[in-house]
């Protein structure tokens, strides 16, 4: 019933294999040509038309374009057809394999990062170590001094300074409540070429007081010929006066000094966990508060105090308690001087920090020179070095133990040379 208007394409008189009631049959008609919106600029190329087989199976001419669409769309878009990969956003489905990782590259960055850290460590330690010195003992003071030699001579000296110390750490070391400090061990240290030797000088040494500056006054004290015990020039003006002494008698430059009160001695000890020692023979002494069993044992810092101090138990007094601190210094210096102790910041810090609390130096010492004289002392008993006692005639009329100075100088001259030391001591 309805009209179609004039002329519009797919009139009712005009609509194509429906039947018509036209008398003529209906012609072919074209499909109007459905155009495609161009592909995105992003878009791949658009892939040329390739040979295909109609649904009616007659081929089509390559390359010839029918205009007829299928209902696929070659290029970007959303859809999986060809050229997209099954991609949104026009992805080519090309994926980039990722790059390995480069492993020289990052060995290289942690080892300079490691590096870095171990440097920044080693210089804050250095300077925190080197703030810690007590750097008090001037001596351009001393006078008449001999001549160099080679290698380089420690003056190693234990005081019995109190100075830190509560009056319950001076019970409990058994070191009295005495003012001021003296010395309770002397020692030479040479380290040179020949190998380390180190010399115990018995605080009661028959020794001559030479002329001498005085560290306070600045005033010159002539020499009477006046003789003494050796611990006793200290005592009267201070470590000046004892390496000018021991250079007069001795014949030998003392390059460098170093003292350690008691203090310090027994926290080194405690610091470390302890010094191993084997003990030939028990022996006790009320006074130094040592009381020791034989055989192999463990001693803390207040029983290793006691045993570098104890002489009224042996027979040999003086001589025999220089032997046992000899042989203790170089113990705790071997055990000290360990990886666990030195890579471990642990024990490596409290030991050092223990150690410097109380160490008093010249003030030409350093870092590099106290290190030295350590690992020279740690050698006395690895087989490099000697230990020994200044060599001695016998005693004195005043009950002083006297020098058999021939061999003292023959020794120095050895030392001196840095030679090999063949002297025997006491």
């Amino acid at each position: 019933m309805s009209d179609w208007p004039e002329g519009r394409n797919g009139g009712p008189d005009e609509r194509y294999g429906r039947g018509s009631a036209s008398p003529q049959p209906e012609s072919a008609r074209a499909m109007p040509h459905v155009r495609r919106r161009p592909a995105p600029p992003q878009s791949p190329p658009r892939i040329p038309p390739q040979p295909s087989q109609g649904h009616d199976g007659y081929g089509e001419t390559p390359g010839y374009d029918s205009g007829y669409n299928t209902g696929q769309v070659y290029g970007g878009g959303q859809g999986g057809g060809q050229g997209g990969g099954g991609r949104r956003g026009g992805d080519s489905g090309y994926v980039q394999p990722r790059a390995a990782p480069d492993w020289g590259r990052r060995i290289k960055v942690g080892v300079l990062t490691l590096v870095v850290v171990v440097l920044a460590v080693s210089v804050g330690t250095y300077f925190w170590a080197d703030g810690k010195l007590k750097r008090e003992v001037d001596l351009s003071k001393v006078i008449d001094r001999p001549s160099e030699g080679d290698g380089t001579n420690y003056l190693v000296v234990g005081s019995d300074s109190r100075e830190g110390m509560t009056a319950e750490d001076k019970k409990k070391l058994h070191t009295g409540s005495a003012e001021g400090k003296r010395t309770d061990s002397m020692m030479i240290l040479h380290d040179g070429s020949g190998g380390p030797t180190l010399i115990s000088l018995p605080r009661d040494s028959n020794v001559e007081i030479p002329s001498f500056v005085g560290s306070e006054s600045g005033k010159k004290f002539e020499g009477t010929g006046r003789t003494t015990k050796l611990n006793a020039a200290y005592a009267e003006d201070g470590p000046e006066l004892l390496v000018r002494t021991v250079e007069f008698n001795t014949g030998l430059r003392i390059d460098h000094y170093v003292e350690i009160g008691f203090g310090g001695f027994a926290n080194i000890v405690d610091a470390i966990g302890g010094v191993e020692m084997d003990i030939p023979k028990a022996f006790k002494d009320k006074k130094s508060g040592a009381d020791f069993q034989a055989g192999k044992q463990t001693l803390n810092g207040e029983q290793s105090l006691a045993f570098v101090r104890t002489r009224y138990a042996f027979a040999g007094s003086d001589l025999d308690r220089t032997k046992n601190q000899q042989k203790f210094l170089a113990a705790l210096a071997s055990q000290t001087a360990t990886p666990s102790t030195i890579l471990n910041p642990f024990k490596l810090y409290p030991t050092m920090g223990a150690g410097l609390d109380t160490l008093v130096v010249d003030k030409d010492m350093s870092l590099w020179s106290l290190g030295n004289m350590f690992f020279a002392m740690k050698g006395v008993t690895g087989g490099e070095g000697t230990s020994m006692n200044i060599p001695l005639t016998g005693q004195s009329v005043n009950g002083n133990l006297v020098w058999d100075k021939d061999k003292v100088k023959q020794l120095v001259e050895q030392l001196k040379n840095d030679e090999k030391v063949t002297v025997k001591g006491s």
